[in-house]
């Protein structure tokens, strides 16, 4: 084969990315097809938690009912069957498939530094690249609406978003492939980003933000989230948010769980880098405990397990999250891998210019005997994310404009950059169009909400708030 087939040149990628609007003209997303067909979104979030632990089940719905963005958080297979029915121009890249406004944020990178990125991969997949730039634009209305903010504002938060991704792709669409790998943004840079875009208020917000980041390490969930018991530390018990084994089941079914949770540690290593294998092996589990994450995520199986290094002041906090197939699955191509766990951490390495050391994966049978996928991570290890609710129309588009910068950023490592900014071009057709898509998309999505509340006071579904 001609290596030229495996790479073309820029040019012939330039082509493929302008020949595309012909398909999907970039004024074509600004639609939303109410289809007479739609499945019903109560329908679709109940399937999704046929396979959910029963007792958690309803404090997702709780946490949905608490605002029209709190739903839409929970409700990413809602908007992916959504997406799935619209027009699609062709060009893929690596997804996050939830990328909402508060699925970025502030963690720690390997060389301890600061960084700002993507932080949640449970949705991961190829898929069109247009598909997460309308997830987090419509976000971005929806927390407008919530705040207040007239419609006018809201639509220049979403095209300053938008326009932000278009522009970034631009720059990273002329720059050299290790150039894009090693861009990132850490908290100097977001100083100098922000600098004349905040008001005072607005920077010691952000110098707030950023310390409170560094100080959410795993010490601090070590004093938040553990006590001491007959001299042994232990997990504190917050139920049903957090539920050690001890006060989950019976001692002699307990101490089967707790064996393998302790093997699930332990073989997971064996998806990590040598270095790192041998790290975590100087760490002995010392307790776990069943752990809500989220608003989409609760109810599947989630454990967090405390890890003793060198002595009990050395901790180390592992979150082994239960993976299941992407939202997205349906509506593109399948993944490429066996075990769903390994889908979302090779999907996170792809996205994020720096990943968690720990981060690998495995599958492990639980207590009913059934195998299931997990992915594992460091619980805590630096962690800062947005407060929406508390932003002015012009900081929430200055916040906008740094997840569409980001987003750019995690799409050009793995899609053809230059076709996604020879599709997007200089001018605002995809601007504008994304505006009007967000708006209608929030009107969807405060339907939907009412469709949910409908159907807990009508006993479809049971609610709990906690």
């Amino acid at each position: 084969m001609n290596t030229e087939d495996l790479h073309p040149a820029p040019r012939e990628r330039a082509a493929r990315g302008k020949a595309a609007r012909g398909r999907v003209p970039r004024s074509a997303h600004a639609g939303l097809d109410p289809r007479p067909d739609r499945v019903d979104p109560v329908r679709i979030l109940e399937r999704q938690s046929a396979d959910r632990l029963p007792e958690l089940v309803p404090v997702r719905y709780g946490r949905m009912l608490e605002s029209p963005f709190s739903f839409y958080r929970g409700a990413a297979a809602v908007m992916a069957a959504d997406l799935g029915t619209q027009p699609r121009t062709g060009i893929e890249a690596q997804l996050c498939g939830d990328a909402h406004l508060l699925n970025f944020g502030l963690f720690a990178s390997p060389e301890r530094r600061l960084v700002f990125d993507l932080n949640d991969f449970d949705e991961t997949l190829p898929g069109p690249w247009e598909w997460d730039v309308k997830r987090l634009a419509a976000s971005l209305a929806i927390a407008g609406r919530e705040n207040g903010f007239p419609r006018k504002r809201r639509e220049d938060v979403v095209r300053g978003t938008v326009r932000s991704y278009r522009r970034a792709m631009r720059v990273f669409a002329g720059m050299r492939d290790l150039d894009v790998w090693y861009a990132h943004v850490d908290a100097e840079r977001l100083r100098e980003l922000f600098s004349d875009r905040l008001d005072k208020q607005g920077r010691r917000r952000m110098s707030r933000a950023l310390e409170t980041a560094r100080s959410r390490d795993h010490l601090k969930a070590f004093q938040r989230l553990t006590v001491v018991v007959d001299g042994t530390r232990r997990i504190a018990a917050d139920p049903p948010l957090l539920v050690p084994l001890s006060d989950l089941m019976a001692d002699d079914r307990r101490t089967e769980l707790e064996g393998r949770l302790r093997l699930l540690v332990e073989q997971y290593g064996n998806s990590l880098a040598s270095d790192r294998r041998h790290l975590l092996s100087r760490f002995r589990m010392a307790d776990a405990a069943r752990k809500v994450v989220g608003v989409g995520s609760v109810g599947t199986r989630c454990w967090i397990v405390l890890m003793l290094g060198r002595d009990a002041d050395d901790p180390l906090f592992l979150q082994a999250k239960e993976a299941g197939p992407s939202v997205l699955a349906p509506y593109t191509r399948p993944s490429g891998y066996a075990n769903e766990g390994q889908r979302v951490v090779c999907g996170q390495r792809l996205m994020q210019a720096a990943s968690d050391i720990l981060l690998g994966w495995e599958r492990a049978a639980g207590i009913d005997g059934r195998e299931r996928d997990f992915y594992v991570r460091q619980l805590h290890d630096w962690k800062g994310g947005a407060r929406p609710e508390r932003m002015s129309p012009g900081q929430l588009r200055a916040y906008g404009e740094l997840c569409g910068a980001t987003l750019a950023r995690a799409h050009a490592r793995s899609g053809d950059r230059i076709a996604i900014a020879a599709y997007l071009g200089s001018g605002e057709a995809f601007d504008r169009a994304l505006a009007d898509f967000a708006e209608a998309y929030a009107d969807r999505n405060e339907h939907d909400f009412r469709a949910l509340a409908d159907a807990v006071r009508d006993g479809r579904v049971a609610a709990r708030r906690v």
